[in-house]
């Protein structure tokens, strides 16, 4: 009971107020619960950092974020929570723009194109799709192919099959996703590899004159609890592409990573790379896995290049065989500005 006052100021028992409905207990409660892998991923995007389990794994997923966020603005107005209903509101908005598709880097000017250049990355799941990957080269004539997960009898195919048209490869040699092959149209030269629990082989060669850097990404995927292989190695990648003091390079494979992770846009950074897809406008576009009951739901293979390229386009074929899309991008290497 609540007093009440009458008109000569004395006080008389009110109505009773209104139990809180159980209902709306329970609606809010699950407003919440909905609420927070929505906010703490997206809070940690805005931040600029990885986080631990779950969150380099909810990361992938993070533009389907904003249907838990969505659903639980909903609740907590269905429920008469007005904090509740706000905070889901602030949520939901920022894990919306965070998902925004990114937008090619502000470039006002460049030299005239000196040669065009075909980048395919492939990764073929263990060798299961080398035969469709043949197919695919001898279609597209890439001058430049990053295969990932290629053991021995998948290199031996792709370097026998495409001799005629990419005579040239380097390769860590090693069983199922261990093993990587990069192949060239193009003479290699200063062949290594940068350290890493699968192959990630890389070399240089010649274009219209100029020395290019060529580099395949295959960093550890972040395994829940134990993405700490995944970081270190994605580091080792970035501390490689630091250490090209200038030139055209290209990077390009399974990076195990999308955009929104702190660690793939810090090898971006450090090699003053850029991702031919987000120039081409289809940085949203999924390329795993394509394989099982799940659509694709995010980006993780990639074509870098450096600020020597511009895009012409960028496409993603199937690979049949394989739970990854391929990435097939056409670059023109520019001449001094």
């Amino acid at each position: 009971m609540y007093p009440v006052l009458t008109p000569a100021g004395t006080e008389r028992p009110g109505p009773p107020r209104p139990p809180l409905r159980p209902r709306h207990s329970v609606t809010a409660g699950a407003a919440g619960l909905l609420l927070a892998a929505p906010a703490v991923v997206t809070a940690c995007r805005l931040l600029g950092t990885d986080g631990v389990t779950p969150v380099p794994q909810l990361l992938a997923l993070l533009p389907w974020l904003t249907l838990p966020a969505g659903l639980a603005l909903l609740l907590a107005a269905a429920a008469r929570r007005r904090a509740l209903a706000l905070t889901a509101a602030v949520v939901l908005l920022a894990t919306g723009w965070s998902s925004l598709p990114y937008t090619p880097s502000a470039v006002t000017s460049y030299g005239p194109p000196q040669a065009r250049v075909r980048v395919l990355a492939a990764n073929v799941e263990f060798g299961q799709g080398t035969g469709a990957l043949v197919r695919l080269a001898l279609r597209e004539r890439p001058r430049f192919l990053f295969v990932s997960e290629c053991d021995r009898a998948c290199g031996t195919a792709l370097t026998t099959a495409l001799a005629a048209v990419l005579p040239h490869h380097t390769a860590v040699v090693a069983p199922g996703a261990a093993g990587s092959v990069l192949l060239s149209a193009d003479p290699l030269h200063e062949r290594g590899a940068v350290p890493a629990t699968l192959g990630m082989p890389g070399a240089t060669t010649t274009v219209a004159g100029r020395t290019v850097r060529l580099q395949l990404a295959h960093p550890m995927p972040p395994l829940p609890g134990a993405s700490g292989p995944w970081q270190r190695e994605l580091a080792r990648l970035r501390d490689a592409v630091a250490a090209r003091v200038s030139g055209p390079a290209l990077v390009a494979g399974d990076f195990n990573a999308s955009q929104d992770h702190a660690a793939f846009r810090a090898v971006l950074d450090a090699g003053r790379l850029r991702d031919a897809a987000r120039e081409a406008g289809r940085s949203r576009v999924p390329t795993w896995p394509v394989e099982g009951h799940l659509p694709p739901f995010t980006q993780i293979d990639h074509v870098l290049h450096s600020e020597d390229f511009t895009v012409a386009d960028v496409r993603f074929p199937e690979v049949e065989g394989s739970d990854h899309r391929a990435v097939l991008a056409d670059l023109d290497l520019r001449g001094p500005r």
